[in-house]
């Protein structure tokens, strides 16, 4: 499958690719191809985006109804020995983390979340995370559990915190994560309650801490699962089903891992299914196995796979194993795999070979960041971006420098690209050889992964401690994956009498282009690549360097110390067979890491694309360099330059064609062979009118690109990347803004503030891809504005739930409005856990000894008496035995609108006769012994409030708290 079936949508997963939209007034030349390229945005795509099939039906989406507070909540000092006593002890914990904490003034987000791209920029903030305060947040979020879900095995997953997490549940500490990039997989089976009982998810996220140089966001930013298995039942990451070849055959050896919380030892069969791409079985398998009592066990199969059709760039196609656990003969569990047939092959002289075909690496770099939505990428915009990377020619992804979502892993398994994957943190101490293990087993069956990289750049690559170091982690990958070669990214030490580099399977160059022989010469027999090169800066739309601007031109002619042009790198890399490819520093432009200038600058210049994933001149550059499969042609700069008549103008043209012509207004200006990678020039003095560059081969057109001189913008234009969208609550997609003279063109000059509305459809974020501006990114839902930007802006916006119409309006003062309207087809939206309102619920008391008399309602334990009452939870009887009293007592804040307004305090079921004493004050009794609720009102006020319950039992009959407590507003 080429570019052109993909870009016809002859693939399962619907059209891939982009395809450039010809500028208003360029004539289309009849039967070529790569027409021209004059809007700088693709035509929209037919069709609804293609969404990623789950594979573990075991996993809700937990993301709506979570609430945030942006900054730290003080712990409270405990007062007295009894609170300190308790404030340590599990399921008490205090301040923002306990479960009867006070949030109902929070604001109500939704995940994935990163507060910090809704925050100013700010001089005295970091420069490297983009001038943008992060500090500390806390989420908090209330979930009911089933009472079906009793003895099942419950966890959490929360794919990405930014940066340091502690999370508690029900009050009790139960999980702490150092890293943004891993995934957190937290246990709640111990924790959980059911029924009526709520459970409370408390996480506290420490932004401050860094672990990057670059822009990382803050918050809940990737998706959150709640997960619901059977006792008995495969693990997370637990299926290892990476394909093999052997004498000639294909085998899918399945390993997988099983877990048991139930009370008794479990045997089970494991049953494999391999499944072809129309879903058809090819091949079956099962084991026998037993799994102890909270244990695990692993069964291991082999399926034979015989000759499937193969994973290739050009036609990724993908087989699945579907693993299903059976307990006595129904399946209780069940994973679905995706996998692909493909062997990966590093020769130190010729590259890279997939499947023996060799295949050139054409790379980039990516950092997890868009304008708008910061690192809270949605899944449908990690596929548009990908989509706008296989336009470009792009088969290669660095995920820089850390896990990717596993979602956009997905994506490149589909759509045919290779993947370095890289680990974070350079450590091989046990917290963060937990991350690179994790790294592996999520990623190890995804076809796309052909390298894993255990470093970027790190200063002690060049010592004793740093070879015992990568020593360490390579065998830990190896251990879990021994059919990927492993690399680190390695800017300098190469030569080193002790050094890493020795260690890797491929050795990777950051850089360091002049030393390609050298090393090449030196070691003969171990593969190189470009892990990372280029770092060429451009800003979009501009064609003229401006120091005193931070503006920089986009005729790839400046570039970083240590770094080259786009074109001089790709040449380097080119000529040298034995470097297996490159990866560009970077597709898109990114926050933070303002180089070479700071403040006000507040985002790279490094970007292919920029922050919206507009093209640079880069863009077509790597075209020229990249496409094999379809002609293509592209010029700059744009050719509006009022006042400049007659001045000399540089025209840039990227060509792969054999001979490339030029044309002013129907004049020929010449006709040169084409230079592939460093592209053709003219000096043409600038007159205004249509400037064409014409493609050839063997003498005969078979592209052309064209620019026309705009003339004075009147009116705004809206287009939308797809024509239509999903009705799921989930999709989202990119809107492009721009202005256009009377006559539609395109005005790649305008810089002027535009405002729009959004109906059918909520508002993610907006940009407009420069890397000065300081307007703010995040806006209302459904309004907002934004400037263009050299004749650009960007909307994201998620789609409403149902079928119906999306309306898009967009203004700008002195110029015709535009409107757009975009069909929401009714698409069901994936599950998410039902969304609970907190009440303040009195869970924990004390209760006294059994007494023979009424007591008075003052009789309490001495404070550090932490032994002769006992510690009862609401809802749990007291049980039956001889008459008497007891008493039933508890301390709680009210909360804000409570203690300020007063509210009502409810006991659902009480056993037995009852007196209800708030602060020492008789508020309501309960005349019969027979179970039933008692209410009082609850006056106003502030501070702790003490409750104390006078019950009297009856003899053989249970007493006391037999269900809730809570207090509510009035």
């Amino acid at each position: 499958m080429d570019r052109r079936q993909l870009l016809q949508g002859s693939v399962g997963v619907g059209a891939l690719l982009a395809v450039p939209m010809a500028e208003a007034g360029a004539a289309p030349v009849a039967g070529a191809k790569g027409e021209g390229d004059g809007f700088p945005m693709p035509r929209p795509l037919n069709g609804v985006a293609p969404r990623l099939p789950e594979g573990d039906p075991s996993r809700t989406l937990l993301e709506l109804g979570w609430r945030f507070h942006e900054g730290d909540v003080p712990t409270p000092e405990p007062q007295g020995h009894h609170e300190t006593y308790l404030s340590v002890k599990a399921g008490n914990a205090v301040g923002a983390a306990a479960t009867g904490y006070d949030d109902s003034d929070w604001r109500e987000v939704r995940l994935p979340h990163d507060w910090a791209a809704a925050q100013p920029f700010v001089e005295t903030a970091n420069v490297s995370q983009g001038y943008r305060p992060r500090g500390i947040g806390w989420y908090r979020r209330t979930l009911r559990l089933d009472p079906a879900d009793k003895g099942k095995t419950l966890e959490l997953h929360f794919d990405g915190i930014a940066t340091n997490a502690t999370i508690w549940i029900n009050g009790s500490t139960v999980a702490h994560n150092w890293s943004s990039y891993n995934s957190v997989y937290v246990d709640l089976t111990p924790f959980a309650r059911f029924g009526e009982e709520t459970n409370v998810i408390a996480i506290r996220v420490d932004a401050d801490a860094k672990e990057g140089w670059w822009y990382e966001g803050a918050g809940l930013y990737r998706h959150a699962w709640l997960v619901r298995r059977p006792p008995v039942a495969i693990v997370s990451d637990g299926v290892h089903c990476d394909p093999r070849q052997v004498d000639g055959r294909w085998q899918v050896p399945v390993t997988v891992t099983l877990a048991n919380v139930a009370r008794d030892a479990a045997a089970v069969v494991v049953e494999a299914v391999l499944l072809d791409p129309d879903g058809r079985e090819v091949a079956r398998g099962e084991v026998k196995a037993s799994v102890p009592v909270l244990d695990r066990a692993e069964a291991v199969l082999l399926l034979d796979a015989g000759a499937p059709r193969l994973w290739f760039v050009e036609n990724p196609t993908l087989y699945a194993v579907r693993t299903r656990v059976l307990r006595d003969g129904a399946a209780i569990d069940e994973r679905r795999t995706a996998i692909g047939f493909r062997t990966i092959r590093f020769d130190a002289n010729q590259g890279l070979f997939v499947n023996d075909k060799h295949v050139k690496l054409k790379g980039v770099c990516l950092h997890q960041d868009h304008a708008g939505v910061g690192v809270a990428v949605p899944d449908s915009l990690h596929r548009w971006r990908l989509e706008r990377l296989k336009d470009m020619g792009c088969n290669a992804i660095r995920m820089s420098h850390n896990a990717p979502t596993a979602e956009l892993l997905d994506w490149c398994d589909r759509m045919g690209f290779l993947v370095m994957d890289e680990n974070r943190l350079f450590n091989p101490a046990p917290d963060y050889m937990a991350q690179l293990e994790w790294l592996v087993r999520r990623d190890r069956n995804h076809p796309s992964v052909i390298l894993w990289s255990v470093f970027n750049e790190e200063p002690m690559q060049g010592t004793g401690a740093g070879v015992e170091m990568v020593r360490r982690m390579i065998a830990a990958v190896k251990r879990l994956d021994d059919s990927r070669p492993v690399t680190g990214a390695m800017n300098g030490s190469f030569y080193n009498e002790v050094s890493v580099a020795g260690e890797f399977d491929v050795m990777g160059f950051n850089y360091y282009q002049a030393d390609y022989d050298k090393y090449h010469k030196l070691h003969p027999n171990q593969p190189i690549t470009s892990s990372e090169d280029t770092s060429a800066y451009e800003t979009r739309g501009a064609f003229a360097s401006d120091p005193a601007g931070h503006v920089i031109t986009s005729y790839d002619t400046e570039a970083t110390s240590w770094g080259a042009t786009h074109r001089d790198t790709w040449k380097n890399i080119a000529e040298r067979p034995f470097v297996a490819g490159g990866f560009v520093w970077t597709g898109f432009d990114y926050h933070g890491e303002p180089t070479p200038y700071a403040w006000p600058t507040i985002a790279s210049f490094f970007g292919i694309l920029d922050l919206c994933g507009f093209p640079k001149t880069a863009f077509d550059i790597h075209r020229a360099h990249w496409i094999d499969d379809q002609d293509v042609v592209g010029i700059a700069p744009h050719w509006t330059w009022p006042g400049r008549e007659g001045e000399a103008i540089k025209v840039f043209v990227s060509c792969n064609a054999e001979t490339i012509a030029l044309r002013l207004n129907g004049r020929e200006l010449g006709v040169q062979k084409v230079d592939r990678i460093m592209g053709n020039e003219w000096s043409v003095p600038y007159a205004p009118g249509r400037i064409e560059a014409i493609a050839m081969r063997g003498g005969k057109v078979v592209a052309r690109a064209v620019k026309e001189t705009a003339g004075k913008a009147v009116a705004l234009r809206l287009t939308p990347a797809r024509s239509l969208m999903a009705g799921d609550d989930e999709e989202c997609q990119a809107i492009t803004i721009d202005a256009v003279d009377s006559k539609g063109r395109h005005v790649p000059t305008a810089n002027f503030m535009t405002r729009f509305t959004v109906q059918g459809a909520t508002i993610l974020g907006v940009g407009n891809g420069d890397p000065n501006s300081h307007e703010a990114e995040q806006v209302l839902p459904n309004s907002g504005s934004r400037s263009l930007f050299n004749g650009l802006a960007q909307i994201l916006i998620r789609a409403g739930t149902g079928p119906g119409k999306i309306a898009l309006r967009a203004e700008a003062e002195g110029f015709e409005p535009a409107s757009l309207s975009i069909a929401r087809t009714d698409v069901k939206p994936r599950p998410q856990v039902a969304v609970v309102r907190q009440v303040q619920d009195l869970r924990e008391w004390r209760r006294s000894p059994l007494l023979a008399a009424r007591p008075e309602p003052s009789l309490a334990p001495a404070d550090g008496d932490n032994n002769s009452w006992d510690f009862v939870r609401s809802g749990v009887p007291t049980p039956a035995e001889q008459p008497g009293w007891r008493v039933y007592r508890t301390r709680f804040t009210p909360w804000k609108r409570v203690a300020g307004e007063g509210g009502t305090i409810a006991f659902e079921n009480i056993g037995g006769k009852a007196e209800l004493w708030v602060d020492g004050k008789l508020l309501a009794t309960k005349a019969g012994s027979a179970p039933g609720p008692l209410n009082a009102t609850l006056p106003a006020g502030q501070g702790a409030r003490i409750v104390a319950l006078l019950v009297e039992g009856a003899a053989n009959a249970p007493s006391g708290l037999l269900g809730a407590v809570a207090i509510t507003p009035r």
